[in-house]
């Protein structure tokens, strides 16, 4: 019986662990069992699949369940942040915005971006993570492709690049200590592949798009959100759309004698934050809200505030005071300057704006762009050689096909050396063997190819160093990009066999020791030139005494597009200029000078001067949006002269000469021995908003016309353009902007006058003679013909008394 009892017990467990072995397991979320119950007891005492609800124990601890294992193919998905608020922020932190632009991306093979930003005391010490939302091109191969953030040059996470449907949101730890009050580089690094397509134009299709909305530092407690010093105007940063705004609330806004403070207190906010996309506004009347990206700033006595901000601090009353109070409305931080008169006002913005100021004379040894292009920019003003390392190029090895790397250099205001001035670079690099002949390095500067070294060499090779001439044509004063790119085809690439996309092998090696080298260039200043006020705010940063601004009218708009305008220039200038306000033009003289206004206010004098049409002032009128455009006449010209028996015969001249100008860099303009004078513009109304710089009435000075239909166009459209994407476009003689479309337009300076800049020296003045005839061409070849018949007949003279006569 026995017997018989233990075999059939033996057959029924043989059963159960047959089947137990053959079957999948069903995913079981319980926590595990413990080690001393034999997992065979369940199925022994409960053979029926019946559901029993769990038994809890009071006393036991409670095990947490085991997360599930990612797939081996798949790595495991890192925490997300809703977008709405963050764990910390639930806790009482606070979020900072850290992309300074609109829209932000990755795009090819290999993509770095970095940039600085500015943190207090406070979020320096607090507990921190980092949050971003991406989604990328649905080519992309998540196998092999990642994105890297890094925080001061130390990795704190990486994440395979595989969102290609809807955004996907990721949240790293930022280690405790990384974080240091004051400027931390912020960089993203992308290494992305295609799927399937191993071609070089495959890889324009790679790009990866980081949401600025939904990226953030988040921090937290409440400490973070304070604001101790005024220093911390620094740290004003960004919003969502990577906009940082000033608000300023001056209920004494349109008195006499307020305007020339606040126009500096604006320029000397603009320097402290140093952000590219920045725009001050001013009310009589309202608190502005609070927000990320945005400082609210009370400006005005204890009386003139007291209606709006009850709770001033005493010591406004007595002395100046230029101090962070807090919002008892939001709890929010307001930056409070005030004191018993517009003198002790007056003041307590020269103890917030005299750390930025400096003298005309000191030279900058570099551009400030860190806050959106790190590092620095040097500035360039004579022979100087310059290694990828100092310009924040890292050596790199590559295993793709088209390689890309981008560094900024400045060159000064007076810079003249765009017609014949060439610079070089220094490579240092490698390839291997399975690079083909047909690989090509291309150089860029501001987008325009400038320069190409086809790679002729088999069986892999060591450039060092191989020198690249760069043509100076794209040059411009100011901040100049440029961008260094290898285009690399193998073999491999042709046949493309299945992984080929993901390859790790190197097949090219950029090395941090290239080198950088600019000769030395021609230096004179130009009038007019907008893309040295733009570049370096010439020549009104240069100015050792007040710069007159002409405001006919002063109202909240037209103040606060002056405000951003100026804030705007000093930021480029380096340091806040002097500024002498006037509302009448008989003062300014032959000064330097800047008008800005509504067209219909600005003195029709000024207009004539820089040969803007005085009409303008009753037909400049903003086009609505119901009416059609009218083609303009020299248009409606164009079109019909395509029309008539000649048009064929005219566009064969139309492409020589677009030949003779790709090809030799000759255009009509240099086919001249004088230049042609400047024609009466006048503004399309479909342009809300035109920069006009011309001469003074005697040529010693440069004036400045900053005009619009209407003072709500003049606020919104230089709000636009001195926006980081629109700002360095303002170039030549006239610049329009236009609000509906978006586009700038300019015209460029078909006469302008020299203005010296720098001791006079023979070298100089060859290389700015070298420049000169270099664009005049004609002008060249009569000198070269003189001097070529002056030669003979000296020659001749000479041979004429030499020998025996006869």
């Amino acid at each position: 019986m026995r017997t018989g009892l233990a075999a059939a017990l033996f057959v029924i467990s043989t059963s159960t662990l047959t089947s137990a072995q053959t079957a999948p397991a069903p995913f079981d979320m319980s926590p595990e069992r413990p080690a001393g119950l034999h997992p065979m007891v369940p199925r022994l005492t409960l053979p029926a699949p019946t559901v029993t609800p769990p038994v809890t124990v009071p006393d036991a601890p409670s095990v947490p369940a085991a997360p599930p294992k990612p797939s081996p193919s798949f790595p495991a998905r890192p925490q997300t942040v809703q977008p709405d608020s963050t764990p910390a922020e639930k806790a009482g932190g606070m979020r900072r915005y850290v992309v300074p632009f609109d829209k932000f991306g990755l795009e090819g093979e290999y993509d770095r971006k970095s940039w600085s930003v500015y943190l207090t005391p406070e979020q320096a010490a607090a507990p921190a993570k980092f949050n971003f939302a991406y989604q990328n091109s649905i080519v992309v191969a998540p196998e092999a492709s990642q994105i890297t953030v890094l925080i001061n040059n130390r990795q704190i996470g990486q994440k395979q690049i595989g969102s290609p449907d809807t955004p996907t949101q990721v949240s790293f730890d930022v280690p405790r200590g990384l974080l240091q009050p004051g400027a931390n580089l912020l960089t993203f690094e992308a290494s992305q592949r295609h799927r399937t397509d191993c071609t070089i134009q495959s890889t324009y299709e790679l790009w990866s798009n980081i949401d600025p909305a939904q990226t953030h530092l988040s921090f937290e407690g409440q400490e973070a959100a304070k604001l101790s010093s005024t220093d911390a105007i620094r740290a004003v940063g960004v919003d969502g759309s990577g906009r940082t705004e000033f608000d300023l609330l001056v209920p004494a806004l349109e008195q006499p004698g307020t305007t020339k403070p606040l126009l500096r207190l604006a320029q000397g906010l603009s320097v402290l934050s140093g952000m590219p996309n920045q725009s001050i506004s001013f009310s009589v009347d309202t608190l502005p809200a609070a927000g990320p990206g945005k400082l609210t700033v009370l400006v005005g006595t204890t009386s003139e505030l007291q209606p709006y901000f009850p709770d001033l601090p005493p010591a406004a009353q007595s002395a100046a005071l230029a101090t962070f109070v807090t919002d008892p409305r939001t709890g929010s931080p307001v930056l409070l300057i005030s004191g018993p008169s517009w003198e002790a006002i007056s003041s307590a913005i020269d103890t917030i704006v005299s750390p930025t100021d400096r003298a005309p004379g000191i030279r900058r040894d570099a551009l400030t762009t860190e806050r959106w292009s790190a590092p620095n920019a040097p500035l360039i003003l004579q022979d100087t050689r310059l290694t990828f390392a100092d310009l924040g190029v890292k050596t790199t090895e590559f295993s793709g096909r088209r390689f890309r790397t981008k560094f900024n250099v400045a060159v000064p205001s007076d810079f003249y050396a765009n017609a014949y001035g060439e610079a070089t670079v220094l490579l240092d690099a490698a390839y291997t063997g399975s690079v083909l002949p047909g690989s090509h390095i291309d150089i860029y500067v501001n987008g325009n190819i400038a320069s190409t070294m086809p790679i002729t060499g088999t069986g892999g090779g060591i450039l060092r160093p191989l020198p690249i001439r760069v043509a100076m044509r794209h040059f411009k004063p100011g901040l100049t990009s440029r961008s260094l790119e290898a285009i690399l085809t193998t073999s491999d690439d042709n046949i493309c066999v299945p992984g080929a996309t993901a390859s790790t092998t190197s097949r090219f090696a950029l090395f941090d020791t290239t080198e950088f080298r600019m000769p030395d260039f021609a230096r004179v200043g130009q009038r007019p030139n907008l893309a040295a006020m733009a570049g370096t705010a010439y020549p009104y940063g240069r100015l050792a005494g007040p710069m007159p601004l002409f405001i006919d009218r002063i109202d909240a708009d037209t103040l606060s597009a002056a405000a951003t305008l100026l804030g705007q220039m000093a930021v480029v200038s380096g340091r806040p200029m002097t500024i002498e306000p006037t509302t009448s033009p008989g003062t300014i003289g032959d000064q330097d000078a800047v008008f800005i206004g509504s067209i219909s206010q600005l003195p029709a004098a000024v207009l004539s001067q820089l040969n803007i049409s005085t009409a303008s002032q009753a037909t400049w009128r903003p086009v609505p949006d119901t009416q059609v455009v009218q083609p303009d006449t020299n248009s409606a010209f164009d079109q019909w002269r395509s029309k008539v028996s000649s048009g064929a015969w005219r566009g064969q001249v139309t492409a020589f000469q677009e030949w003779l100008r790709k090809n030799f860099d000759i255009s009509l303009s240099s086919l001249q021995f004088v230049p042609r004078a400047e024609a009466v513009f006048t503004p399309s109304n479909v342009a809300s908003l035109m920069v006009a710089q011309g001469a003074s009435p005697t040529g010693a000075g440069a004036w400045t016309v900053v005009a619009a239909p209407s003072a709500k166009d003049l606020r919104e459209g230089v709000d636009a353009v001195t926006k980081q994407r629109n700002w360095p476009q303002i170039s030549g003689h006239i610049t329009t902007y236009s609000g509906k479309t978006g586009e700038i337009e300019t015209v460029p300076v078909s006469r302008f006058d020299f203005v010296p800049s720098q001791p006079w020296s023979l070298a100089n003045f060859r290389l700015i003679a070298a420049n000169w005839l270099s664009t005049n061409i004609l002008s060249y070849a009569f000198l070269l013909v003189v001097l070529s018949i002056l030669l003979g007949m000296a020659t001749s003279g000479m041979l004429s008394r030499l020998g025996r006569g006869k």
